[in-house]
């Protein structure tokens, strides 16, 4: 399994663990199968539960592999496979990457946006799954910290436009107090 070597970072916040997340005490158990399921029964089971994706372990639990439901896409619909014989082993991504529960959301905010993958395993002591982390749990993470961007944003844009802000208010007040002096003559 290929884990997390950066350091951690030195800023942290509240709920900058994985494990300090809501998102994460309220996840459900991520959806596993073997190698050697085909491929068929998985996206069923990812149907059925709204999964976009099943992690692949061996027969003590310990993660292989994932398959995403653009693995399916590309490997089986993409190249005609069938996805009654093709199995998980066939299509799935060997050895992804995994967290602890106590690594910082943010380490792992940055690898996923620079490698390019959505679905994050978090792993126990033993490499089981525990919970798997999307990109959707970060949006919920990072949204705070975008709205005050936008806060901070608006008020520099208000006051450095002030002074064009307060004249063109004038001319606002100017010319509605001109229409209702108009309208009562």
């Amino acid at each position: 399994m290929a884990e997390m070597t950066e350091t951690p970072s030195t800023a942290q916040r509240g709920g900058a663990r994985l494990m300090d997340r809501t998102e994460y005490r309220n996840k459900p158990k991520p959806l596993t199968g073997l190698a050697a399921d085909p491929v068929i029964g998985a996206v069923r089971k990812m149907s059925e539960k709204r999964y976009g994706c099943i992690i692949v372990v061996d027969t003590e639990g310990k993660i292989e592999g994932i398959v995403t439901e653009r693995d399916v896409m590309s490997k089986i619909v993409g190249s005609k496979m069938d996805p009654e014989t093709t199995t998980l082993g066939d299509i799935m991504t060997h050895d992804p990457r995994v967290a602890r529960e106590d690594d910082l959301m943010l380490d792992w905010l940055r690898i996923m946006s620079n490698e390019r993958f959505r679905r994050l395993p978090v792993v126990d002591d033993d490499g089981r799954p525990k919970a798997l982390f999307t990109q959707g749990d970060f949006v919920s993470y990072t949204w705070p910290d975008l709205v005050e961007q936008a806060k901070n944003l608006a008020k520099a844009t208000v006051a450095s436009n002030f002074p064009w802000l307060l004249v063109g208010g004038g001319i606002l007040i100017y010319a509605l107090g001109t229409l209702v002096v108009i309208g009562l003559s």
